[in-house]
């Protein structure tokens, strides 16, 4: 067995947990009870295992809701919430995120380049800010089963969209194993083999 030296981890072209920054846009219970392109509960718990990948691999998180402090929306799931404690919370009122000044510079002091993307709706709070990040000479990776629109054609048309644009389309398995790619890399193996059982991948042995 002969194992190549690790790639430079800020320089590598795939994703790695010193590259990238996950930046989470709207998972509130309005937009999330707005979902119809899967179902809702699955919703959640992909993107809290999204969450729990994340944090397996201490990437910076940016968080932002939309109309909080207004009093027109509530603030994050608490499925999310209690996973991100610590985390700063950038609230809006532009659907598109990158028209908010707070929230561009929290995404641009992460110092990444390359942006793991989640956003509720995908037609329009993912959809902008992708656009306008890739413009900017951002890389940006949409995790497809940790998303929703208000139907499956919003949710397809919006992937689509952005994909033409530039986005790299990323699951929730294939964003494991890129932050992962080496089982020596053992400080982290144990979680990566406990997020994916929790997302149904990984078979739990009893």
């Amino acid at each position: 067995m002969t194992r190549a030296t690790r790639r430079d981890p800020v320089s590598d072209e795939l994703l790695t947990p010193e590259n990238s920054a996950f930046v989470l846009i709207d998972y509130q219970p309005t937009q999330v009870d707005s979902i119809n392109s899967m179902d809702r509960a699955k919703l959640i718990d992909n993107i809290a295992v999204t969450t729990k990948i994340i944090q397996t691999y201490k990437v910076p998180v940016v968080l932002s809701t939309v109309n909080v402090a207004n009093g027109r929306n509530k603030d994050t799931i608490p499925q999310l919430k209690e996973l991100l404690p610590g985390v700063p919370s950038y609230d809006r009122t532009a659907i598109n995120a990158w028209e908010d000044a707070d929230f561009k510079k929290a995404v641009e002091a992460t110092g990444r380049k390359k942006l793991i993307i989640a956003a509720l709706w995908t037609e329009a709070c993912l959809t902008f800010p992708t656009l306008d990040a890739i413009r900017e000479g951002y890389e940006v990776y949409p995790v497809v089963d940790a998303v929703g629109g208000t139907s499956v054609e919003a949710l397809q048309t919006a992937l689509r969209r952005v994909e033409q644009a530039g986005a790299q389309l990323i699951s929730i398995a294939q964003l494991a194993c890129e932050l992962q790619r080496d089982w020596n890399r053992t400080d982290t193996a144990g979680g990566f083999v406990e997020d994916l059982i929790e997302a149904g991948i990984f078979l739990k042995l009893e």
